[in-house]
């Protein structure tokens, strides 16, 4: 897995959130890391490389999201989950706009946060080059020549079935509907009552997990699909 070795640096002045936090990125496989004030997580961003840093706004020295340009100025990659008690929707995109990746209200249930977790480490695992090459494990999406090859061998899809799977590797390890397929694939902002989506979602799946081995595409059943190539066959 390649979380194993992952650390998330949190930074949370309230110690009983700091352990709630601390206990989800565990249960991930992950090293936790964690700071008790601004000056101090800004300093921690820099001195170490971390796959997801989690910040809270109300900080000793400053506003948690503050902080996120200040971290992406001094070159970290790490993807942004605010989790703050601040939990207005006015709140959350104020958040969102200042550069969070992600924003989870307090109280916050266990459950999500290490969904919410998981999600930012999947989509931390595909790596974008020149913005042409995208990849994840064996499987590479080429945007530019839109071909799809897994393991070095080539994947044949139709042009439809290459703008889902780019929009599925835009949003890895996330849900996706059927309403947002129509919207963002077909371009279509209603539900014509047509199984097109399923059929279409099916093909492809069935052609990616022929040459994976393993399943690409999973279904969230009554709410979706999920596009992770890098899922634990097993789990």
């Amino acid at each position: 897995m390649t979380t194993q070795t992952a650390r998330i640096l949190i930074v949370e002045d309230d110690a009983e959130a700091a352990a709630a936090l601390s206990a989800a990125v565990r249960d991930l496989g992950c090293e936790p890391v964690v700071m008790q004030s601004y000056e101090d997580g800004l300093r921690a961003a820099g001195l170490a490389e971390f796959r997801v840093i989690v910040f809270d706004r109300m900080l000793p020295g400053g506003d948690g999201i503050d902080a996120i340009a200040k971290v992406r100025a001094a070159g970290s990659t790490a993807l942004v989950l605010v989790v703050s008690a601040l939990g207005r929707a006015a709140n959350k995109i104020e958040g969102l706009e200042k550069g969070a990746d992600d924003y989870l209200a307090k109280p916050f249930d266990a459950d999500e946060l290490r969904a919410r977790l998981r999600a930012l480490l999947r989509r931390q695992d595909m790596v974008v080059m020149d913005n042409d090459l995208v990849t994840f494990g064996d499987l590479q999406i080429r945007m530019k020549a839109r071909t799809v090859h897994v393991k070095n061998a080539h994947v044949p899809v139709s042009p439809k079935e290459f703008e889902l799977i780019a929009y599925f590797a835009r949003n890895a390890g996330e849900v996706v509907t059927r309403m947002q397929l129509l919207e963002n694939v077909w371009n279509l902002h209603f539900d014509p009552q047509t199984n097109v989506v399923d059929v279409h979602v099916g093909r492809l799946r069935r052609k990616l997990e022929q040459a994976a081995g393993h399943p690409v595409i999973h279904t969230d059943r009554g709410v979706g699909y999920v596009f992770d190539p890098q899922k634990d066959p097993v789990g």
